[in-house]
């Protein structure tokens, strides 16, 4: 069964390429939601696996985002990798993580991307 990854993103083009990638492996199913105040809803509503999350929205931070996530008890066990063009992997010890969650920078190697969501999902599944 393919696993639902939601991301949470507001640069439609680059969501949308992600998307492409992952669902070109034929192991993913996406959604993508490009306003950050409709994440909540929009994770209540699909169920996904793990959450891709941009931290930086026009709108709503993705700080904001995940720490509403992880408050509510429908979304609270969904695992949450953070996307990021702020911070590289250089700039961040090596577990790569970002207030408790892992993270990928932009621009993002889809294999990278692909090993995240893979060891993350695992993770929350064991």
């Amino acid at each position: 069964m393919k696993k639902k990854i939601l991301i949470v993103d507001d640069e439609k083009d680059f969501a949308q390429l992600v998307k492409m990638n992952l669902e070109l492996t034929g192991k993913y199913e996406v959604k993508i939601e490009n306003k950050g105040a409709n994440a909540l809803n929009a994770a209540k509503e699909y169920k996904p696996d793990l959450i891709l999350l941009d931290i930086v929205m026009p709108d709503v931070p993705g700080g904001k985002i995940a720490q509403n996530l992880k408050e509510n008890p429908l979304t609270r066990d969904i695992p949450i990798v953070f996307l990021t063009a702020l911070v590289t992997k250089d700039e961040v010890p090596q577990e790569k993580i970002i207030a408790g969650h892992p993270f990928v920078s932009k621009p993002v190697n889809i294999d990278e991307l692909i090993k995240v969501i893979e060891e993350n999902i695992k993770k929350e599944s064991t």
